[in-house]
């Protein structure tokens, strides 16, 4: 038996190997969600993916497939929707947010056929990592990151200034698009790793810890990438001596290094102003 092999059937490195694949492509595109303020966005994104679920098995394709295609419909609904200025964009996010996951929830009742882990899919379950689920995160995550490097240039000009970037030629509303696509691929992936209450915190806080280090943006997507290696490790790690849920110790563990960077950074900043 190859390494390889040996590795791929032992349920807690499939766990790592799958984590840190989510952690490499959940780094960078996490930058994006913290510099165009769009957490509530990717909650709500998230939050659908119980419908995407349900959907799922009513039309009997991939879970995965399902998520992806529920999370882009609903993202060129909110583009659309959005136009409209009746109602504030954070309301509508929240109307759609709560209302996709109830309508996930009550469709999935209505299918006692269908043998569902709500837990599982609530917040995770890392452990049961399988090498189908192995296939889709590294098949999205190369995906995502080709589409990043490609268009990074254009992302980061029209996230900056978004006027500035339609005047030289950048197709604004077509790379929003392709964020929410991308948004859309790393929760469908993502969603065995950490659940769809928890995904959103995966793409936040090891960017915004990184945010706190780093000059340049590229530094910044490193670095975040970095830091998601490190919860992962970290929250596997007390999962397996503490017995703690697998996913939500990997978010706790992301917590933690944000609260210690922050406040290791502060110090250092004020000695070094005495």
């Amino acid at each position: 038996m190859s390494i390889i092999d040996a590795v791929l059937n032992d349920f807690f490195w499939r766990a790592l190997v799958g984590g840190l694949g989510v952690a490499l492509v959940a780094g960078p595109l996490g930058c994006f969600v913290v510099w165009r303020r769009m957490a509530y966005f990717g909650d709500t994104l998230a939050h659908s993916a119980l419908l995407g679920i349900a959907l799922s098995f009513l039309i009997s394709v991939p879970l995965n497939l399902g998520v992806i295609i529920t999370s882009l419909i609903l993202a060129i609904a909110l583009m659309s929707f959005s136009r409209n200025k009746t109602l504030a964009t954070d309301t509508l996010l929240g109307i759609l947010a709560h209302s996709a996951l109830a309508i996930g929830l009550v469709a999935l009742s209505f299918m006692p056929e269908v043998r569902v882990d709500l837990t599982g899919l609530l917040f995770g379950d890392l452990l049961a990592m399988t090498r189908n689920d192995l296939l889709w995160i590294y098949g999205g995550a190369v995906l995502v990151l080709t589409l990043l490097i490609s268009l990074w240039r254009a992302l980061l000009m029209s996230t900056i200034h978004e006027e500035l970037a339609r005047v030289e030629g950048v197709h604004v509303e077509r790379l929003r698009l392709l964020l929410m696509l991308m948004f859309a691929l790393v929760i469908a992936v993502a969603m065995k790793m950490v659940g769809v209450l928890l995904i959103t915190a995966l793409l936040i806080i090891p960017a915004a810890t990184a945010r706190r280090l780093a000059k340049t943006p590229e530094q910044m997507a490193m670095l975040a990438i970095m830091f998601g290696f490190f919860a992962v490790a970290g929250g596997l790690g007390l999962s397996w001596h503490m017995d703690t849920p697998a996913g939500p110790s990997v978010v706790v563990t992301a917590f933690i290094t944000f609260l210690v960077v922050y406040g290791a950074a502060g110090i250092f900043s004020a000695r070094s102003t005495t």
